[in-house]
């Protein structure tokens, strides 16, 4: 009886302490404002292509990131990262001997299926901090949305390219997408001569960074915490780069970057703003090493 009595017991305690019978875990509470990294793809390459000074012989991974941006009651997209047709637009628009160098690995998770499985409504914007393929390879999903584009940027998306340094034709060219131009004011913000703040109270600021492309832009956010974050397009693929000084390795930088002066000036701007302010974070599209420390989609940063 004594054993009958101990199996029950004990039987009793493995249902209870069991992770089916366990409390669920609250949903995270949603930001006022504050913003989720959705990874949509990565690539493994060398560290020397992403970091001046780097090696050549230890692969990092370098992040096709989109961001999502909670601003009270609107949600909006900055870049899209890889969307569902870029198999398709690559096979069009990346040369065949350009593939080795740049591609990006399966499984590719589209922006707009995250959204749409964690029940995010239909977004209204998308802002592309630039138009090249692996920030804009999303914006048909979002066919309801305005697309948020700064003046400069226009030339280059009326006038596609093709290869590793371009604005594809298959994802930039159709006549059904909404372009929305976005107009800087002569309004200085931290050391920039113009920008734009997105909602009229300080918390979604944008600004011009011309270089890597003529209408690249920046996004200063801050979030219910009060940290400020600058998502920095491909003024630079790592904070570490922008710490010795240089954006890329000048083999990718000639391929990729359309002015380097400018691109440079950008450049030491951001590294002005570090030395200026330390607690600024730095969010670069494709900085694996700083997206991991953040954390990805469906976590909030806040």
């Amino acid at each position: 009886m004594r054993t009958i009595l101990f199996l029950l017991v004990h039987l009793l305690m493995a249902v209870l302490l069991s992770p089916a019978s366990a409390a669920p875990k609250p949903a995270q509470q949603l930001p006022e404002i504050g913003f989720a990294i959705i990874k949509t793809s990565r690539v493994a390459v060398m560290e020397g292509l992403l970091l001046p000074g780097g090696s050549f012989s230890k692969q990092i991974d370098s992040n096709f990131s989109a961001f999502l941006i909670k601003h009270r009651d609107e949600y909006f997209l900055f870049d899209t990262g890889m969307g569902r047709q870029i198999d398709q637009q690559y096979r069009a628009d990346m040369p065949l001997w350009w593939r080795p160098f740049f591609k990006y690995e399966a499984p590719v998770l589209p922006a707009r299926e995250q959204l749409d499985r964690a029940g995010i409504p239909p977004l209204r914007r998308v802002i592309l901090s630039h138009s090249h393929w692996d920030h804009a390879g999303g914006i048909l999903d979002f066919q309801e949305a305005k697309i948020g584009v700064a003046t400069a940027e226009m030339d280059v998306i009326r006038h596609p390219t093709r290869g590793p340094g371009g604005s594809w034709a298959s994802q930039i060219g159709r006549a059904s997408i909404q372009w929305d131009l976005l107009k800087f004011q002569p309004q200085p913000y931290r050391g920039y001569a113009q920008s734009l703040d997105l909602f009229g109270d300080g918390t979604v600021v944008l600004v011009p960074m011309p270089g890597h492309t003529p209408g690249s832009i920046g996004m200063f956010l801050t979030v219910d915490s009060g940290q400020v974050y600058f998502f920095i397009g491909d003024v630079a693929w790592t904070v570490d780069a922008v710490k010795v000084g240089a954006p890329k390795f000048w083999a990718a930088a000639a391929l990729v970057d359309g002015h380097a002066e400018q691109t440079q000036s950008s450049l030491e701007h951001l590294r002005s703003l570090m030395r200026q302010d330390p607690a600024l974070v730095l969010l670069p599209a494709h900085d694996s090493a700083v997206q991991d420390r953040l954390g990805y989609f469906p976590l909030w940063i806040k």
